[in-house]
């Protein structure tokens, strides 16, 4: 009994917690977005000055603290296994993935594709192919040049306010790295690539009849590209957790 008093009093505890929070952020949005329309302006200043008080003036902490000290391998770390991986095969699926559905869509609509088929070309090994193999290649060499311009931007910043040398920032990176932390981007990425390639063709390949259609297989393609991403992207960050808990 005491039991249940304990969990039913740590439940209410919680949903009150939420409430209060709900609460707050929704007088937070409305004095940001609706006030201002109904004569109450928004205080410009004082937002500015919180802005320096949160950004700015915590560089002097993070120094005092030592944080920054930290930025070289945190930047590496999270740049060559997720940000650089996850970021690049955004931005490809935006310009590729959706080519991909746009391009094989319009054969589709053209009848391009039955024209293949009618003279014995497999669509699949002539269209699709190629594809995977240039999007296999090429996104993990898209990945270390983002890791790169990751790694020097904020290296940038490491001078500029850090007080690193170039050569002490760039000697901080190499040491925080290990071979698995880059050797992780790049399989992410080979996986990503699979995933845009596959799902850009499959939506360009089942696009209806009408111009219409392949506008609509393109922007599919663009969203169930970075939903499947970002499952990639969860699914084998957990399994290389694991692997490296081992």
């Amino acid at each position: 009994m005491e039991l249940t008093t304990q969990i039913g009093g740590s439940v209410t505890e919680g949903l009150a917690y939420l409430g209060a929070l709900s609460k707050l952020g929704g007088r937070a949005a409305y004095f940001t977005f609706v006030a201002p329309f109904r004569g109450k302006p928004l205080r410009i200043q004082r937002a500015i000055s919180q802005a320096m008080q949160t950004g700015v003036g915590a560089l002097p902490e993070l120094r005092k603290f030592g944080a920054l000290n930290y930025v070289a391998s945190a930047v590496a770390i999270s740049m060559t296994r997720e940000l650089g991986p996850l970021i690049t095969a955004i931005v490809v699926i935006g310009r590729s993935g959706s080519a991909f559905a746009a391009e094989i869509g319009t054969m589709k609509v053209t009848e391009e594709i039955d024209a293949l088929e009618t003279m014995a070309i497999d669509p699949i090994h002539f269209l699709v192919t190629p594809k995977f193999i240039a999007m296999i290649v090429m996104l993990p060499c898209l990945t270390i040049w983002a890791n790169s311009m990751g790694i020097l931007g904020g290296a940038l910043f490491g001078v500029t306010q850090a007080d690193f040398t170039l050569v002490r920032y760039i000697q901080s990176s190499l040491d925080a790295l290990f071979l698995r932390d880059i050797t992780t981007g790049l399989i992410k990425s080979v996986m990503f690539g699979i995933t845009i390639t596959a799902v850009g063709c499959h939506e360009g390949l089942s696009t209806g009849a009408g111009a219409e259609q392949v506008g609509r297989s393109t922007t599919r393609a663009v969203v169930v590209s970075i939903f499947l991403v970002i499952l990639v992207d969860l699914i084998f960050t957990a399994l290389f957790f694991f692997m490296s808990e081992r």
